[in-house]
């Protein structure tokens, strides 16, 4: 035991180095999280938000960030097809499993960070702008260091572990925002709910995002040595909050804890108005994560059933006028369904209030919404009674279109897939 207890205290020196920290500084890693205004960086709430701690797969919102940089500046662009390596094939799941020799499109990349995680394509972006993965992390750490996260390394461009590859909540904090300032345009890809790759609709892990209404992102993260990780985003009232929880026992503690702290920092929701949409949720409960070093908090979500909704009585958020993403959608492998799309505008405690709401949907989105069918459908939760309020009878290209007007013009949408219409 002592021969281990020193190893590590070794290790954790050698990781002090890298970060400017001490010894003591690296084994004071626990629990931690901040909630920062997104426009003025304002800290609301710090619960040792300087804590050193792992990344997981938070890691890749910075192999993101440097992919954006490379879109904007020319050295890469979304229909450029990147070679697929050995190393990247050898990533141990989560992935997309790709084969050496294969090519990977950057824009599939992207949506394969953003929504399944995928350590193998983490892989071929590093590879691709940086040569080899490690000199990419040194890319990624100096990047870091641009953006004022002065505690956070890097050494892989995934979150797999790697004692020395450390942060705190307060550098994500930073890079968090960085993404919406400077990469508003690829914003969007964060709050991609799933997408199609070989043939199977592959879910976001970020499963509090479907039940915290104004939340558009960003990330999880899980490893054993770093506990479920939680980089995100939510709106209310025209205000933007940004919340980083590290180190939670569980996917649905960490969830439910970021949940809290984001309602702590906007104030609590005003209640008894049956014009207020309420907060609607997918039912998405799961077993936590195995007990393994994995590189995020959920196995493979293939979508394959209709999710149950679920509602509490607490306001919903506005979501921010984040422009549409720059994607060429994949195309849905559901033959029939072009035109089985739809945009939900909020779930309300009214019929009333959710035939408002199809009806200034409509006025702000005319051309897009022109032959849409208005739907408001009484739905039982329990005790509760919501109306859930939506457009129907679109191609998912026109109804992601809509939801990206209606967003602007600070309306409430989310785009809903035929498997999502129940």
């Amino acid at each position: 035991m002592g021969r281990h207890l020193l190893a590590a205290a070794a290790l954790l020196g050698m990781v002090a180095v890298g970060s400017g920290l001490s010894a003591a500084e690296a084994l004071a890693a626990k629990a931690a999280a901040i909630v920062v205004d997104a426009r003025t960086g304002q800290v609301l709430i710090d619960q040792d938000a300087d804590a050193i701690t792992h990344p997981a797969s938070l890691t890749k919102m910075m192999t993101l960030y440097l992919t954006f940089d490379a879109l904007e500046d020319g050295r890469l662009t979304l229909d450029q097809q990147l070679p697929v390596s050995s190393w990247a094939e050898s990533m141990t799941p989560t992935k997309l499993g790709l084969r050496a020799g294969q090519t990977l499109k950057v824009e599939t990349a992207i949506l394969g960070l953003v929504t399944k995680s995928a350590n193998d394509a983490a892989v071929v972006l590093a590879e691709a702008l940086g040569g080899t993965e490690s000199r990419f992390a040194e890319m990624m750490t100096r990047k870091a260091r641009e953006l004022g996260m002065r505690h956070t390394v890097y050494r892989n461009a995934s979150g797999l572990p790697n004692m020395e590859q450390v942060t705190t909540a307060r550098d994500y904090s930073y890079l968090s925002r960085a993404l919406m300032r400077d990469h508003a345009k690829y914003y969007p890809y964060f709050s991609r709910r799933n997408f199609v790759y070989g043939g199977r609709t592959l879910a976001n892990h970020n499963h509090l995002m479907s039940r915290y209404e104004g939340m558009d992102g960003i990330k999880t993260g899980y490893t054993v040595a770093s506990g479920f990780n939680l980089a995100a985003s939510a709106v209310r009232d025209g205000r933007r909050l940004v919340g980083v929880v590290l180190g939670g026992k569980s996917a649905v503690s960490r969830d439910n804890r970021m949940a809290a702290l984001l309602d702590q920092a906007f104030g609590r929701p005003n209640r008894g108005r049956d014009d207020a949409p309420v907060m609607a949720s997918l039912d998405t409960t799961r077993s936590d994560a195995i007990d393994g070093e994995g590189d995020d908090d959920d196995e493979e979500v293939e979508v394959k059933t209709k999710p149950v909704v679920r509602a509490s009585l607490q306001t919903a958020a506005v979501p921010a006028a984040i422009p549409a993403a720059p994607t060429r959608e994949e195309k849905s492998t559901r033959g029939g369904n072009a035109s089985h799309w739809g945009v939900q505008v909020g779930a309300f405690s009214s019929k009333a209030a959710g035939n408002k709401a199809v009806s200034q949907a409509v006025k702000q989105a005319p051309f897009l919404l022109r032959t849409a069918k208005a739907s408001v459908v009484e739905a039982k939760t329990g005790k509760d009674t919501v109306y859930r309020a939506r457009l129907t009878g679109m191609d998912e290209k026109d109804a992601r279109k809509a939801c990206a007007v209606l967003t602007k013009h600070g309306h409430h949408c989310v785009a809903v897939s035929p498997g999502e219409r129940g």
